[in-house]
């Protein structure tokens, strides 16, 4: 084993959920242990269920320090977190134990993280209603990290094998919030984050476009302001401290615009102007199966002191147990944490 390559640490997320199989099938992949040493954090009852229901050949190996790891192809380290009535959490159902339990291991995957005991974390899927009925009052995993890494500025990075990045200037906010959150200032850093994510991944001169917020990039005023009074301010700032910057382009034609190459990243204004055109590329709905039949996709969380990155999809409840989950997606995120802490 190659001592220079990173330690990541994968969260077991919701274990009502898709996590522990998609860990068992990612750990398959002899290419994962040749670019970093995993260590799954959670605990050992749900993986030991993940991997039956996967139905792969894998041993565990329950520890309780990251020195104890023995990082070898065909076992997966376990960080175990405790005991877990596996029994008590029923697959696909919203539950404070499972809420409970993947909490804790988002929490213990960032201490060990900001103590440089791992060099980047990676999360598998949680259900927010499980979260709050736990107790843990979050909109989701970003806010989780940002809270105790103690970070202000932060924004969501979606990056897939094409090439295509969206990062987002809000996120988890009702529609009728998100042109409050539309500022000048936001904006800008958020258009610093990007630039600074895309020299991380080896591009040299990084080419971002900047979407409007309303249709058509409000058509010179026609419909809304904040392209005028916000956005394009933003994006001449922007250009001024020397980052390569173009827009606001009307939101349905930016991305083909990415697609085909004219930009390294976009900034989108809110969640699902980002989420929509970029799941649209990377994830392939099978109907004889009724469920995925690829998710590309990695969810990135820029401005944390820590490497975070994310599967770009939920718990998927309704084929949970049914052991035709679909791990493209970690194996990506794996490959992007290691990328990012080499």
């Amino acid at each position: 084993m190659n001592d220079k390559i990173p330690i990541i640490g994968i969260t077991m997320g919701d274990p009502a959920g898709i996590g522990p199989e998609i860990i068992s099938k990612a750990l398959t992949r002899r290419k994962i242990y040749e670019i970093c040493k995993p260590v799954v954090i959670g605990y050992a009852e749900a993986i030991e269920k993940g991997i039956t229901i996967a139905r792969v050949d894998l041993d565990i190996n329950k520890i309780s320090d990251i020195a104890e790891a023995k990082f070898s192809f065909g076992l997966i380290d376990v960080l175990n977190l405790g005991n877990l009535n596996i029994n008590r959490i029923k697959l696909g159902k919203t539950s404070a134990i499972a809420g409970d339990a993947a909490f804790k291991a988002i929490k213990k995957s960032i201490d060990l993280a900001v103590a440089g005991r791992i060099n980047a974390v990676v999360t598998t899927p949680i259900h927010k209603e499980s979260l709050n009925m736990a107790g843990h009052h979050f909109p989701g995993h970003t806010e989780i990290f940002a809270q105790f890494t103690n970070t202000k500025d932060y924004a969501m990075l979606l990056a897939n094998e094409e090439g295509l990045r969206v990062i987002h200037v809000s996120t988890h906010v009702p529609l009728k919030q998100v042109s409050e959150l539309v500022k000048k200032a936001r904006i800008v850093k958020v258009i610093e984050l990007l630039h600074n994510a895309c020299l991380r991944f080896g591009i040299k001169a990084p080419q971002i476009g900047v979407a409007g917020l309303n249709p058509h990039a409000s058509d010179s005023g026609l419909f809304g302001d904040e392209e005028k009074n916000e956005i394009i301010p933003a994006i001449q700032e922007a250009k001024k401290s020397g980052f390569m910057v173009q827009g606001p382009f009307p939101p349905d034609i930016i991305f083909p615009m990415a697609v085909g190459g004219q930009f390294d990243g976009i900034v989108a204004m809110y969640h699902d102007q980002g989420h929509i055109p970029f799941k649209l590329i990377g994830f392939h709905w099978d109907p004889k199966k009724n469920s995925m039949s690829s998710i590309k996709g990695v969810n990135i969380t820029l401005g944390l002191p820590i490497i975070r990155v994310s599967v770009d999809h939920g718990t998927a409840f309704e084929i949970t147990g049914k052991g035709i989950a679909n791990e493209d997606s970690l194996v990506l995120a794996i490959e992007y944490a290691a990328k990012m802490a080499d």
